[in-house]
């Protein structure tokens, strides 16, 4: 299983979307089908802080993630990256697509100049949290939201 890693094109959204609804959290807050997405797709596109990657295997979107760079003055002006929506295909979790996801997030962060990687994941899920602590992601941090 040769799977590949590559920046997400606009044709890529509708198979994200259904990624990003594929799950309890995902059901209750994604609309597949809206046109926002494209728009947002189009703005995280323009952007060069931002990347938005997919996973490919046998020319199908079997998985995706973003990473953002953000410069700061903390740590003496370091740029952090941060890796959100990390999704595989369900039919195709346990395959390493996400371990291969997630490593070439890091190599592009490390490309980008960012100093540190981090990553938020919503408490319920207790698998992912396995998943990126086997990956060496440590919870150093109480993660908190605020919905405007």
């Amino acid at each position: 299983m040769e799977v590949g890693i590559r920046v997400a094109r606009v044709g890529d959204v509708p198979a994200i979307v259904e990624m990003l609804a594929d799950d309890p959290l995902g059901a209750g807050r994604e609309r597949p089908g809206d046109p926002g997405y494209v728009a947002a797709f189009e703005e995280v596109e323009r952007d060069p802080r931002q990347v938005l990657a997919v996973a490919v295997l046998d020319g199908e979107v079997v998985g995706t993630l973003q990473l953002t760079c953000t410069p700061g003055l903390s740590r003496v002006g370091m740029v952090r990256g941060t890796i959100e929506a990390v999704r595989v295909r369900g039919d195709l979790r346990g395959r390493r697509i996400g371990e291969a996801l997630v490593g070439w997030a890091l190599e592009e962060a490390r490309r980008r100049g960012c100093g540190v990687v981090q990553l938020t994941t919503d408490a319920s899920r207790v698998d992912a949290h396995r998943f990126y602590e086997r990956l060496g992601f440590s919870a150093s941090h109480v993660g908190m939201k605020l919905a405007l």
